[in-house]
């Protein structure tokens, strides 16, 4: 009797772990060998277990490379140079421990390494953060330039660049890399993601060019004004915040709610944004899914609907000229 108890007992544990989305049984050795193989694995699992993905990586197969990599301590881009290489039982484990932790916790899987790329640069982020995933990044490098479509002359000629609603500060070091002569604020309002931003900028070797200010948008910033006004603000509305997946739950509330409309946090931006622009200076704001009611809501302003390989019409820039004057 006792023997059965106990193997009821155990059936009873694996039927928990099952519904919270835990593997039960794990390959069997031998039988996930390469890179590949654990790669195929995960995806396998986290389709199954159906993950969802927007923090870093869009679909099961880049998060899945993305955790291997992770796991074997190497960048994203040297993953295909070894997909065919063999992976050690210790280097299994540890593959196999955080595909199982992603799908249990429900987590990001950046959160789970404590560490996101964007355009090539790796970052610190933790749950004190929103994962970065903002379409800035490869606007700055594609419509920044100062070549054919760019909306600015000479990169060189920027001298200061504001981050509003910073986080983990990766846009202003991604700024940084862009504009080599400028001085770049960033300003957050919470003294947790200015934390981050700070490990990031050292990591980094930025903090002779990027000051992190706390503060409520420009309240920090007395009366400076810059050649370039970047910002990726809190955006999603009162039905989106409803709806918010769980690994979404898993970030600062802060960073996501942008009132009943999503708006409340742009508005205000394009209200006060023009007495911090310099002469011929700019803004440029991701705003998400919003494009229809900022355009209803503000049809005196002349935005310009960006495009990024990811997206469409979810970033805006409006000069300084077209912005002073739909405030007048």
């Amino acid at each position: 009797m006792a023997r059965r108890a106990g193997t009821t007992a155990s059936k009873g544990k694996a039927a928990r772990a099952s519904r919270r989305g835990i593997a039960v049984a794990r390959p069997g050795r031998g039988e996930l060998v390469t890179l590949l193989d654990y790669v195929r694995y995960a995806v396998s699992r986290f389709v199954a277990a159906k993950l969802v993905f927007a923090h870093g990586t869009t679909d099961p197969v880049a998060e899945a490379a993305f955790l291997v990599c992770e796991a074997l301590h190497l960048h994203p881009d040297q993953f295909e140079g070894f997909a065919a290489a063999r992976v050690t039982a210790a280097e299994g484990k540890t593959i196999l421990d955080l595909v199982e932790r992603r799908i249990a916790t429900r987590k990001p899987a950046a959160y789970l390494v404590n560490k996101i790329y964007m355009r090539g640069l790796a970052f610190y982020v933790d749950e004190r953060v929103i994962v970065p995933r903002s379409f800035i990044g490869e606007l700055l490098a594609s419509h920044f330039s100062g070549e054919d479509a760019s909306l600015i002359e000479d990169p060189e000629q920027i001298e200061s660049v504001l981050d509003l609603c910073t986080g983990s500060g990766c846009l202003a070091v991604l700024a940084s890399r862009h504009f080599p002569n400028a001085r770049i604020d960033a300003v957050d309002i919470s003294a947790d993601a200015l934390d981050v931003a700070a490990r990031n900028v050292a990591d980094h070797g930025l903090g002779d060019r990027i000051m992190l200010h706390r503060g409520d948008l420009f309240a920090p910033l007395s009366d400076k004004r810059y050649d370039l006004i970047i910002s990726n603000p809190p955006y999603v509305d009162a039905d989106g915040m409803a709806s918010l997946p769980r690994e979404c739950r898993a970030e600062p509330k802060l960073a996501f709610d942008g009132g009943a409309d999503g708006l409340d946090i742009v508005r205000r931006i394009l209200d006060e944004a023009a007495s911090h622009l310099a002469p011929g200076g700019g803004l440029l704001c991701e705003i998400g899914r919003g494009r229809e009611q900022l355009d209803a809501a503000r049809p005196d302003l002349p935005l310009l609907w960006l495009d990024t390989e990811d997206s469409q019409g979810e970033v805006f820039w409006i000069g300084e000229n077209d912005i002073a004057g739909g405030r007048s």
